[in-house]
């Protein structure tokens, strides 16, 4: 708890000398990140996988069961 509670005073000292120096002097701008009227193709070198079309994987070793009831193995 003290090294975590150094940690944050260390680095609570470094942001707060940063703003008072005043580093950042550019105002910050949001990207623009609406897409609805620009349509998005895949690239031409890249093939379109639908989940569908996977083969089947095989498993080796007993499938998973959940114990819902621990009473009862």
């Amino acid at each position: 708890m003290v090294l975590l509670a150094i940690v944050a005073c260390f680095s609570v000292a470094i942001a707060g000398g940063v703003t008072l120096l005043g580093f950042d002097d550019k105002p910050v701008q949001f990207a623009h990140r609406t897409t609805a009227g620009v349509e998005r193709s895949p690239a031409a070198d890249q093939r379109i996988i639908h989940v569908g079309d996977q083969p089947p994987v095989r498993m080796i070793g007993a499938p998973f069961v959940p114990n819902t009831n621990p009473r009862e193995r």
